[in-house]
């Protein structure tokens, strides 16, 4: 009888121990998960130049493989074939860089003489933004005691601490830039190597799956730099012609800057008009500028809703939302440079996702609903 009667006392204890011993496995497996975002997160924040500058040499060697395929077809070696487009596009990218330079050092030389109409408008500004806070005292009874002074110190920021801060940033990106073309060099020369090697990292009823993956992969990133090629090139030439119109100052100069800097998701329709506004304010009529403030809307509207889809939205088939917070997150870790890295990232996560079992669930929801009938049969 008393062995009958310990059964029912022990058992219960038995399966509190368990619950709590899997509760504590649990919780331990959660905070690991944490642990390791939060430290994946940190590293790619301390190796921003690092993985920038593989980011953009790979983005690159994308664009520059179809020329190498070309040459290697008129039976030029690939090495050389690799050479040959890595010289090509130094050759441009001196070419682009020496025209801009001189073209934005032309209109610094001409900004002070509009600075004095600029000058007056900000003025004006200022004054109506004065009128609103002297209004606003006005509605907002003042308290009766005495008002703390604020004291706000300061260090004098030194020349030699500023000087020396600015030559290390120069230097590291000087370094990583010298490093671009070997690193396009060496990833289209061995292009085979590197895929072969890949894929023989993968268990052999997987490769299948992986060179799949690969494949669609180098196909989106080599639409999204052609198609943003295009249609940038599209945007500059219809800028140029409607900013020459109004005869605004070096139209062929802001016309392209405007065009490129609006190919950045939802935040570049702020960045095209940054250039243009603030070349022709004191220089152009309301008229003229509300016609450069309506071309550069209507531009980003029609590249955003008609272009791009037509273009680059095929392959990559990205949720709103997803590329919103991918743009968030990667400006916030690499700045600038996570603005145009952003998109590519996220539709490389997508297709990774795609064709990975478990996280179908993942890139269902990173894709846009017309990319859901097509789930299942990436994984045949």
């Amino acid at each position: 009888m008393a062995t009958t009667q310990q059964q029912p006392t022990d058992r219960p204890t038995t399966e509190e121990e368990v619950e709590l011993l899997r509760g504590s496995v649990q919780a331990t497996v959660v905070a690991q998960f944490v642990i390791a975002i939060a430290a994946a997160v940190g590293l790619i924040y301390l190796l921003k130049l690092v993985l920038v500058t593989i980011l953009v040499s790979a983005l690159l060697a994308f664009a520059l493989d179809p020329l190498v395929v070309a040459l290697a077809r008129i039976r030029l070696p690939r090495a050389l074939g690799s050479a040959i487009a890595v010289l090509l596009l130094i050759a441009l990218s001196l070419a682009v860089t020496f025209f801009f330079y001189s073209r934005a050092i032309d209109f610094l030389d001409e900004l002070p003489r509009f600075s004095a109409v600029i000058h007056d408008n900000l003025q004006k500004l200022q004054a109506e933004a004065e009128k609103i806070e002297n209004s606003t005292r006005l509605l907002i009874p003042e308290s009766k005691g005495k008002k703390p002074i604020p004291v706000q110190v300061q260090q004098a920021p030194g020349l030699t601490n500023l000087l020396s801060s600015s030559a290390s940033q120069f230097i590291d990106i000087a370094l990583a830039i010298s490093f671009v073309p070997f690193l396009i060099y060496f990833m289209l020369t061995w292009k085979s190597h590197i895929h072969s090697a890949t894929l023989a990292v993968f268990p052999k009823e997987k490769r299948l799956v992986a060179f799949r993956t690969i494949g669609r992969l180098s196909e989106m990133v080599r639409s999204f730099i052609v198609g943003n090629l295009v249609v940038g090139l599209l945007n500059a030439a219809a800028s140029t012609i409607v900013f020459g119109y109004v005869h605004l100052p070096y139209f062929y100069f802001l016309g392209a800057i405007s065009a490129f800097a609006g190919l950045v998701p939802y935040l570049g329709v702020f960045f095209a008009l940054l250039v243009p506004l603030a070349a022709g304010m004191g220089v152009l009529t309301k008229t003229q500028l509300s016609i450069v403030f309506l071309t550069v809307i209507l531009l980003h509207v029609v590249s955003m809703n008609v272009l791009y889809p037509k273009v680059i939205g095929r392959r990559l088939r990205l949720n709103p939302l997803a590329v919103a917070l991918s743009l968030l997150f990667w400006a916030w870790i690499w700045g600038g440079f996570g603005l145009i890295l952003a998109v590519p990232l996220m539709g490389s996560t997508k297709i990774i996702c795609d064709y990975i079992e478990p996280l179908q669930g993942l890139g269902a929801w990173l894709g846009d609903s017309s990319s859901k009938g097509r789930l299942t049969r990436t994984t045949q």
